[in-house]
């Protein structure tokens, strides 16, 4: 008898399974510290940093085809959403071997909504490579991401791509870097071997050898490049010479420097940050690459090469430096969730070593976790390894408690790094689930999303009663939101949050309600005569509610002193839910000056009622005004800009406070009302073509001008009517 079983599973499941049977096949062998170089590419969106990565690892025989990012390909752009959108919007970390060297290459994206995923692979590299757009040159991103590399002091090649474009110009790419880079040497290692349609290769300014082509062997320099690539060499040297006094004596002295001696010297030059090495490349022609790897391996640095790094101890602060032989140390600097694969740990070995089926404690969580399989990624694919050194990178899956920004070691020798310092969220939505199902999961899938991404940030708005969630731009709020439909099977909505209006009154004003009910059985009966006034210093108990005081005034017994917290719970109801437009009320004295009480039908109840309707009286005769809040704003633009973004806010009443300039930049602080700056991050970057920064910091709250005030309230009525 046969017996035929079928079983239903998702395409999830077989992609998987079938995923796991080939990543079983991979391999990678132990390296060293010496033996490992961690190297970030950084740049403007679109320069080919992902296509770059691409070309290395096919180079290197880490692959066997060259993926495309047009086509969704690439390893290191592996996420639904970077597919379809053909850019990178989060790190990647992407493992290749070449000449027993162990290269951790992170891919960062290039636009500014994602300058989170940038900062926190900069704090665990060594080294940085910055991409570069041989048709553009130098763009917002480039600018951005060398301040960045210059925060950190990381060492750095500069890669001109794409010369086999149209409109592509060596020169020109390396004199818009050179502008920036003023107080740098760049130092081409290799030069383009024609340019455009007719780029063909690259001249190797070391091995004074032109290769054509991916593969192809080497050949005589053509005698037109002899006189550039004869001074470029020099330039070289010199470089080399520099990097190493005792080389710059016999240099200077006239004696010829061996290949050996250069390499040692050019080597330390890039180290200290004198010079950066420049290299050709056309990442989709794989030409250039070769180069470039043998570079990376030689040029920049191993983690035991770069200084030590503080950390947190019990004694006190202590450097640390990237030895197997120091304590055991570990950085988490991402993590990710996967539905079907669960949490994974991105981390650096910051000291000792790292092996698996073993235990770890979490210095900042003050837990014990348990280390399965280590891994060394290669986009997403895991490749299992039993150690990883002091400097390497790699992955944990399923740690129970480990977050971003963890510090994580030897439990008798607690240790804290510290985190990347992220720049301030600023575009902010509110937040809403689309069904009641999405209501449930709502709360836990912002926090996933935020454990994934410091650069998100969740909250409810008390004010508002709002959820809101703030990132980097709009353009990040859509992806996060994305994430949480298909990572999480979460549907949230969005729209502008509503600005935190507060409500006050600026005069004195009386009221008074009596509350009465007789509907058969017990009756209600309560009758309050109420004075409020605006909360002062000289009204203001000293110790008291800065916002709202209640007091009796009441004499001879008219109301019974056991109904006074009935009257003080439904004035606190009505300033909590606003008298004239929905807004908390602050800044409000009451007096209780008379009123009276029913000997048999008198309640609680009833003097919350009759309380809530004298005060609302007593509000309308007392002057109400809507305060609105007001933000202090430092904005950091290029001088050229200054005029234009002066003039934009003229037309948000802002008031300036101050001016100043220098480097090139100019700085303004100003008050500016919320209300008209909720998506001052897009303005801001369409006026400065993305180069202006600014910070906001609340400072207090005060009258919306009377020609606004009406508009407003109509405005938030309409609204509340609509919901």
């Amino acid at each position: 008898m046969i017996i035929h079983a079928y079983i239903d599973v998702s395409p999830e499941f077989v992609r998987a399974f079938f995923r796991q049977r080939r990543l079983s096949k991979l391999s990678m062998k132990e390296y060293t510290t010496e033996q490992i170089r961690n190297v970030a590419l950084v740049g403007h969106g679109g320069s080919g940093k992902t296509s770059l990565v691409e070309a290395m690892l096919h180079t290197s025989g880490a692959t066997t085809r060259l993926g495309k990012v047009d086509d969704g390909s690439t390893v290191s752009d592996y996420e639904d959403e970077e597919r379809n959108r053909t850019m990178s919007i989060s790190t990647a970390l992407v493992a290749c071997e070449y000449e027993n060297h162990k290269i951790n290459l992170i891919d960062t994206p290039g636009f500014t909504d994602f300058v989170g995923e940038v900062k926190s692979a900069l704090q665990v590299t060594d080294a940085a490579i910055m991409v570069i757009d041989s048709v553009a040159g130098v763009e917002v991103g480039t600018e951005l991401m060398w301040d960045y590399c210059e925060e950190y002091k990381l060492p750095r090649f500069v890669v001109i791509n794409k010369l086999d474009r149209d409109n592509a110009n060596f020169q020109k790419a390396l004199s818009s870097v050179q502008e920036l880079a003023s107080d740098k040497k760049l130092i081409p290692v290799t030069l383009p071997w024609g340019e455009q349609a007719d780029f063909k290769g690259v001249i190797g300014l070391l091995s004074q050898k032109a290769r054509p082509g991916v593969g192809a062997e080497t050949e005589k320099i053509p005698a037109e490049y002899e006189e550039a690539v004869t001074a470029a060499r020099l330039d070289l040297e010199e470089a080399a010479a520099e990097g190493d006094d005792e080389l710059l004596m016999r240099y200077l002295d006239g004696e010829a420097l061996n290949a050996d001696e250069i390499e040692h010297g050019f080597k330390a030059a890039v180290l200290a940050g004198s010079c950066v090495p420049v290299f050709v490349t056309s990442a989709t022609q794989q030409t250039g690459i070769a180069a470039l790897l043998l570079g990376i391996s030689r040029y920049l640095p191993s983690p035991i090469e770069r200084p030590e790094v503080l950390a947190e101890s019990s004694t006190g602060t202590e450097k640390l430096g990237a030895k197997v032989s120091n304590p055991q140390a570990i950085f988490a600097f991402k993590t990710t969730a996967d539905p079907f694969v669960g949490r994974l740990t991105y981390l650096r070995v910051m000291s000792g070593v790292l092996e698996s089926d073993s235990r770890i404690y979490n210095h900042s969580r003050k837990t014990d976790e348990r280390i399965g399989t280590l891994h060394v990624m290669r986009g997403k694919e895991q490749i299992p390894v039993k150690t990883l050194h002091a400097g390497d990178l790699g992955t944990i899956p399923k740690l129970s408690d480990t977050l971003t920004g963890d510090s994580l070691g030897d439990k008798e020798y607690p240790l804290q790094f510290p985190g990347a310092k992220f720049p301030e969220t600023l575009f902010a939505v509110a937040i809403r689930p689309r069904t009641q199902a999405d209501s449930a999961k709502m709360g836990p899938t912002l926090s996933r999303l935020c454990e994934e991404d410091p650069t998100l940030k969740h909250y409810n708005e008390i004010t508002t009663k709002e959820t809101i969630l703030k990132g980097m731009g709009d353009q990040h709020i859509e992806i996060a939101l994305r994430r949480a439909e298909n990572k999480f099977g979460t549907s949230l909505d969005t729209n502008t949050p509503k600005v935190p209006y507060r409500e006050t009154i600026t005069k004195t004003g009386n009221g008074q309600y009596r509350h009465k009910k007789q509907s058969g059985g017990a009756g209600q009966f309560g009758e309050v005569h109420m004075r409020i006034e605006p909360l002062t210093k000289t009204n203001m108990e000293s110790d008291g509610d800065r916002d709202f005081r209640f007091t009796s005034e009441v004499f001879g017994g008219s109301i019974s002193s056991n109904f006074m917290p009935a009257i003080e719970k439904g004035i606190r109801s009505v300033m909590s839910d606003g008298a004239i437009a929905g807004f908390p009320m602050e800044k409000v004295f009451v007096a209780i000056t008379d009123g009276k009480e029913h000997p048999v039908d008198s309640k609680p109840i009833a003097f919350e009622i009759a309380a809530r309707e004298a005060f609302k009286q007593s509000v309308s005769a007392a002057g109400p005004v809507l305060l609105e809040p007001i933000m202090l704003i430092d904005i950091t633009v290029p001088e050229a800009n200054m005029g234009d973004v002066m003039s934009d806010l003229n037309s948000r009443r802002a008031r300036v406070q101050g001016m100043d300039s220098g480097k090139g930049k100019s700085v303004v602080t100003a008050e500016v009302p919320m209300a008209e700056v909720q998506h001052y991050v897009t303005e801001l970057r369409s006026i400065t073509q993305g180069r202006g920064v600014f910070s906001l910091q609340y400072l207090r709250h005060e009258q919306v001008p009377s020609h606004l005030e009406q508009e407003v309230i109509n405005r938030v009525k309409a609204d509340t009517e609509k919901e």
